[in-house]
C-alpha cells in the first residue's frame, strides 16, 4: 500500500495540535492502513497522522515485540511510572538526527481501539516510549521540544547542514 510522503521539519503542521476523533470509520481504518504502510517502510517502531499530515488524533504502535501493532484513537495518558528511563529517539519528519530522550518507562494510556471501543492498556519500556513519542506528535511536539534549547539547537544546525 502506498503512503503519503512523510512531512519533513519545519513544515508548520508539525507543530499544530492534531484535532479529536469523533467516531472511528472505515475512513479512520484506512488512515491507520497507510500509517501502518508508513511505519513500516521507514522502518519504525510507531507513527502518529500529522507526521503524515493528518491532523487527527491517530496513532499506531509496534515495537516488533510480538505484541502486534496497536491502533490508538485520541490517546491520553491517565498515569506515568516515577521511574524514567533514556531512549535514543528520532523522527523520520526530521531524517538523520536523533538525541536521547528521558521519559516514563511505564504509561497507562486511554484511547479508542479500532473497533471504536473505549480501552485502557498499560505500555512498557520501548512501547511506552513509542506511545508518549506519539502522543507528542498528536500535541504538536517533536521529540527535539523535550531537549534543552542547546541540544535542540544543535540537533537543528546538524539536521539543516546534512538532512
Amino acid at each position: 500500500m502506498t503512503h503519503r510522503p512523510l512531512l519533513r521539519w519545519p513544515d508548520p503542521r508539525l507543530t499544530t495540535p492534531a484535532a479529536p476523533v469523533t467516531a472511528v470509520t472505515a475512513e479512520t481504518r484506512a488512515i491507520w492502513d497507510e500509517m501502518v504502510s508508513a511505519m513500516r517502510a521507514m522502518p519504525g517502531v510507531g507513527l502518529a497522522a500529522p507526521q503524515l499530515g493528518i491532523l487527527q488524533r491517530l496513532a499506531v504502535v509496534d515495537s516488533g515485540d510480538g505484541q502486534g501493532i496497536t491502533y490508538l484513537a485520541n490517546p491520553r495518558i491517565l498515569h506515568a511510572s516515577v521511574d524514567l528511563r533514556d531512549y535514543e529517539e528520532a523522527s523520520p519528519n526530521l531524517p538523520g538526527v536523533s538525541a536521547k530522550v528521558r521519559r516514563p518507562r511505564a504509561v497507562t494510556v486511554a484511547f479508542l481501539d479500532r473497533d471504536g471501543v473505549p480501552r485502557e492498556a498499560d505500555f512498557v519500556l520501548l512501547r511506552a516510549t513509542s506511545v508518549q513519542h506519539q502522543i507528542d506528535h498528536l500535541d504538536g511536539k517533536l521529540y527535539i521540544h523535550r531537549l534543552s534549547k542547546m541540544k535542540r539547537d544543535m540537533l537543528l544546525r546538524k539536521f539543516r547542514k546534512y538532512g
